[in-house]
């Protein structure tokens, strides 16, 4: 899954950063809002860390511009602004969630797969599906009860299939969920990934969907 985070202090922002990647998200960081602007007119993410306090271009008008747009996004708001007043304007502005700084690294991802889930209809961090059971959480997957070792990259081809069950996925779908700006897309990895997976989850796991690409049908 990819995140945008919005933020302009270096530090914070690369503490986030380092702490999304480490959960398994695949991580965009932009530095004022202008920059977010254009990150988000061209790339689909599963959820937008967003600091109000940006320069060129305020987080709270980005965050009016995303929902005027249509744009339903979740939106995680991060700010030193901690009063009620503020909190409320963040919210009825269109943000999900709010979180103070300063803040803890373990609150901050639990309200991220929070929002995450929600947006995707889900109330828990593990999705059975048939023989396999897949922990959003621990990062793990089980086939049979028996735990099987995937690299990041499969686990990240897995949960954007898993998480979206019965919708197809484009291989560019695919390819925003696992590599970030700053990454190189491997030329046929999503085929190579899909093909591995097949191999250690069952060949019946992933559809082909000619013209479209792959989907994890509902069980």
């Amino acid at each position: 899954m990819r995140i945008l985070l919005v933020e302009d202090d270096e530090l914070i922002g690369s503490g986030v950063e380092f702490a999304l990647r480490q959960a398994g998200y695949a991580v965009d960081w932009a530095r004022d809002g202008r920059q977010a602007e254009l990150a988000l007119a061209t790339h689909r993410y599963a959820l937008v860390v967003l600091d109000l306090g940006l320069p060129v271009r305020s987080g709270g008008d980005l965050l009016k511009a995303l929902r005027d747009a249509g744009n339903d996004v979740p939106v995680l708001v991060l700010t030193a602004r901690g009063t009620i007043a503020d909190r409320v304007r963040g919210l009825d502005a269109g943000a999900d969630d709010y979180l103070g700084k300063p803040f803890d690294l373990t609150e901050l991802l639990a309200r991220c797969r929070a929002l995450v889930r929600r947006s995707q209809g889900r109330s828990a961090e593990s999705i059975a599906w048939r023989n396999l059971s897949v922990d959003l959480l621990a990062q793990s997957v089980t086939r049979d009860d028996t735990r099987v070792s995937l690299t990041s990259r499969e686990w990240a081809v897995l949960t954007q299939l898993i998480t979206h069950q019965g919708i197809p996925q484009s291989r560019t779908d695919l390819e925003e969920s696992l590599y970030g700006w700053q990454e190189e897309i491997e030329s046929n990895a999503i085929e190579v990934h899909v093909s591995k997976l097949r191999k250690k989850l069952g060949a019946d796991l992933i559809t082909t969907v000619r013209g479209i690409g792959y989907v994890i049908e509902k069980p």
